[in-house]
């Protein structure tokens, strides 16, 4: 049940990798621990205020790019539980070294691993698997009116989707652009 840490270009976001213990009767993961030097590492002090569950059926289909803004940013560990997804966060603290910079990791139960997204960063998925499930930790509570996002197609940010566009959210389509003050 070893876990990894690693760094990734973005200030904050960390990817976790773990090894699941089998045996004759399947394999247990620990999705999270925060007992665990490594979880207390990327997690610190933070609650855990809801745990979220989403499944898409189609691959291709695209959720995000999502934040709450501050007052009410919270931070999230995403994990896949079944299927494949390509994991994007975005960097849209301005006060950061990375702001407007994104990175990708393809999450999936196979690897073990689960993504660190802080407080400030937007975060989407592209499907690569037919009905992928993740499993959201949020240090925060859902506020409607903090929702924001920026669209997934933003030139300014030029993210490298590997696959066909199939299926947006009305929501997301309407998100704005990101606007890079000079």
């Amino acid at each position: 049940m070893a876990a990894e840490l690693f760094s990734t270009p973005l200030e904050g976001v960390w990817e976790l990798r773990s090894q699941p213990f089998q045996d004759h009767r399947g394999a247990f993961l620990n999705a999270f621990r925060l007992q665990d030097p490594l979880f207390q590492q990327v997690w610190r002090d933070r609650p855990i205020a809801q745990v979220n569950l989403s499944c898409t059926e189609a691959v291709g289909t695209v959720r995000g790019l999502h934040l709450q803004a501050f007052p009410h940013a919270e931070a999230k560990l995403v994990r896949a539980l079944r299927g494949r997804v390509w994991d994007v966060v975005v960097d849209l603290r301005e006060s950061s070294f990375t702001f407007g910079r994104w990175h990708a990791v393809e999450l999936s139960p196979e690897q073990g691993n689960a993504l660190l997204i802080p407080e400030g960063c937007g975060h989407g998925f592209q499907v690569l698997e037919p009905s992928s499930e993740l499993l959201y930790l949020h240090s925060g509570a859902w506020i409607p009116e903090a929702e924001g996002g920026i669209r997934w197609d933003d030139e300014t940010l030029a993210i490298d989707w590997p696959k066909p566009v199939s299926a947006l959210s009305e929501r997301d389509q309407l998100l704005p652009r990101l606007e890079l003050k000079p």
